[in-house]
């Protein structure tokens, strides 16, 4: 065990002894606000869920502290298991070696403080958070298929023009009970306005979310605040598509480069989206132009000096592809070895091109564990082998052993979850229906980018027309 894990599994030890087996710290530090439709989670695997106007009107840190969150912190604080966080209790699951998200969030963002606040109030007291992640709009120039047109306006008008996708039980994409709230008027972010002096003094991360926040009005208004009324002590996070006209990445490269030199922030941290390469990137992330995101990942890496994290969205279409990846990140490290100061982190040998692997778990036909395990856990097993082959923990340009320790936990995690026959019916039929339409309204064809999936395919195929033709003789 070496001694990032090891450290993981002694503050997972003592948060068991002094608070419970389930106790996740996220739960009270962190939170994902999406301003432009009124709701909040505490991680992005917990469904998201409405905050209440009534009592957001009283109280702006009702952004973070709802009613919701508060009963989960109660159950956590006595040892039950919140059903939101199953994604982390899958993990734990397969044994205690595995390292789950929760006690990686758990190490992270551990300090005695914050626990004594905890034991010294009662469950239900309002907490100004420590990390913040915050969605102004859904402004975005990419419909990702397996995002929601909530979350992109592009994803939006598609969906307005085309309607709902047929004969899909799970993300049809049918909008006509969503409005995302307009940045000029959104209460919402009225709301976060009053609360950000009180809650931003001790507000450790701010994490800009979207959409796409380089074409959020209020991205931009919050660099302004900053360079106003300076928070020295806040470090400043995007997630950016990448996806945009150079001038974008420009423009961000010159406000981050002046708030850090007149230390108006901490610092400042960039993440990107990527799981694959090349064209099967491009169609899984309708609107990317690779070789523009690789420009632009230049630009802001070269103008910030910085380095750039990228969130894996682990899907069904991700398994043959992402050895891709990998040979990526390694050759970026080697790229940018001498490009970043090794100034980045809190041990010499922190990683300067970063990703994570989390599994996407819906919607079900991008889910992995509709793929038959046989054919497929070969896949993962070349992957494993090589970033343990690639692994040195002293060596920045290779693996070291947390990634190696993640994408372990996720192809275990696909070995040995198994669905039952129905679900995996309902997917794998919604899997042919889907990428079907998906090929028709964007003009795109699946198996010509993915020609490995065709025997799957065909099998989704005639479940799908199996079912067609139960349906005809049962009218």
């Amino acid at each position: 065990m070496t001694e990032q894990v090891k450290h993981i599994h002694d503050i997972d030890g003592m948060m068991t002894d002094e608070m419970s087996p389930t106790f996740c710290i996220a739960k009270w530090h962190q939170t994902t606000i999406y301003l432009h439709r009124g709701e909040t989670h505490s991680c992005y695997h917990p469904h998201p869920h409405a905050i209440p106007m009534e009592k957001l009107q009283k109280d702006p840190s009702v952004l973070h502290n709802t009613p919701e969150k508060i009963s989960q912190r109660m159950e956590m604080l006595m040892g039950e298991r919140p059903d939101g966080c199953q994604y982390c209790w899958n993990v734990e699951d397969l044994g205690n070696d595995y390292v789950s998200d929760r006690k990686i969030r758990n190490a992270a963002s551990y300090k005695p403080e914050r626990l004594e606040e905890i034991k010294q109030n009662n469950y239900d007291f309002h907490v100004n958070p420590e990390y913040i992640e915050i969605a102004f709009s859904n402004e975005c120039n990419f419909k990702c298929g397996y995002c929601h047109p909530m979350h992109s306006s592009s994803f939006y008008q598609e969906a307005k023009k085309h309607g709902p996708v047929p004969n899909v039980k799970n993300h049809n994409v049918d909008v006509s009970w969503f409005e995302a709230i307009d940045e000029k008027t959104n209460p919402y972010i009225k709301a976060w306005w009053e609360w950000w002096p009180e809650m931003s003094k001790t507000l450790n991360i701010l994490r800009i979310t979207g959409g796409e926040p380089l074409l959020h009005k209020t991205t931009w208004k919050l660099f302004e605040e900053l360079r106003d009324n300076p928070r020295p002590h806040l470090e400043l996070n995007m997630n950016s598509n990448l996806g945009m006209s150079h001038r974008h990445v420009e423009k961000l490269v010159r406000n981050v480069n002046e708030l850090r030199d007149a230390g108006s922030i901490k610092k400042f941290k960039l993440f990107s989206s990527m799981e694959t390469w090349g064209s099967r990137a491009e169609y899984l992330r309708t609107g990317l132009d690779i070789n523009v995101w690789e420009r632009n990942q230049d630009i802001y890496v070269r103008g910030t000096k910085s380095h750039i994290s990228h969130m894996n969205t682990y899907n069904i279409l991700t398994v043959t592809s992402y050895m891709k990846f990998l040979h990526k990140i390694l050759e970026w490290r080697s790229i940018y070895e001498d490009v970043i100061p090794d100034n980045l982190g809190i041990h010499q040998h922190v990683r300067k091109i970063r990703f994570d692997s989390p599994y996407l778990k819906e919607p079900l036909m991008y889910d992995m564990h509709l793929l038959p395990k046989e054919e497929f856990t070969p896949y993962l097993d070349e992957c494993l082998q090589f970033i343990s082959d690639n692994m040195d923990n002293s060596d920045t340009t290779k693996f070291d052993d947390i990634e190696f320790e993640r994408f372990r936990r996720l192809r275990d995690y696909f070995v040995t979850t198994q669905y039952d026959d129905h679900r995996l019916l309902e997917g794998r039929i919604d899997f042919y229906n889907w990428f079907t339409e998906y090929d028709r309204r964007r003009n795109t064809n699946l198996l010509d980018t993915f020609p490995e999936m065709a025997d799957f395919h065909q099998m989704c195929k005639q479940l799908a027309l199996q079912q067609d033709n139960n349906i005809i003789h049962r009218g």
